[in-house]
């Protein structure tokens, strides 16, 4: 039996063995070397990794490459969306500088604001084509009835 015991000054931790005459099965060191093994990422998960080897160290969008300084700007957008969907082939990511991947993001945020009620796309609102969803017949009269609304929340 192996007794552990943790001290207060340095962090130090201790282990002694009560004299059944067996060794400790594991050291406390090799016990947190395991746990902090357990966390890392399991091998199939580092696709950042992958789709940069893939497609290169260039954003898909604007052209701009990346060196290993800056490289951390480079990201990996999801095509799909499925963050889950990693084909080996890396056919599901593209590689997108923070500036564009947020501009990505937020095109999609901006296309389901202007969806209609009924699911189907509005793609006249802003010249005043298309159907006219309660009397909001461009995307400032839009803009204007969200923020009123907002100011009477």
């Amino acid at each position: 039996m192996t007794k552990v015991s943790y001290g207060s000054k340095w962090g130090r931790i201790r282990s002694r063995s009560t004299g059944d005459g067996n060794p400790p099965a594991r050291s406390p060191e090799e016990v947190v070397r395991d746990l902090k093994k357990a966390q890392e990422k399991p091998p199939g998960e580092d696709y950042r990794e992958r789709s940069l080897a893939i497609h290169g160290l260039v954003c898909a969008r604007c052209g701009r490459s990346f060196e290993g300084e800056n490289r951390r700007l480079l990201t990996v957008h999801h095509k799909d969306g499925n963050h889950h969907n990693n084909p080996p082939d890396g056919s599901n990511w593209e590689n997108l500088c923070v500036y564009c991947h947020e501009d990505a993001h937020s095109r999609e945020l901006l296309g389901d604001y202007l969806k209609g009620a009924d699911g189907s796309r509005d793609y006249g609102v802003a010249y005043g084509e298309g159907k006219k969803q309660g009397g909001l017949g461009s995307l400032a009269d839009k803009l204007k009835a969200a923020l009123e609304k907002g100011r009477k929340s």
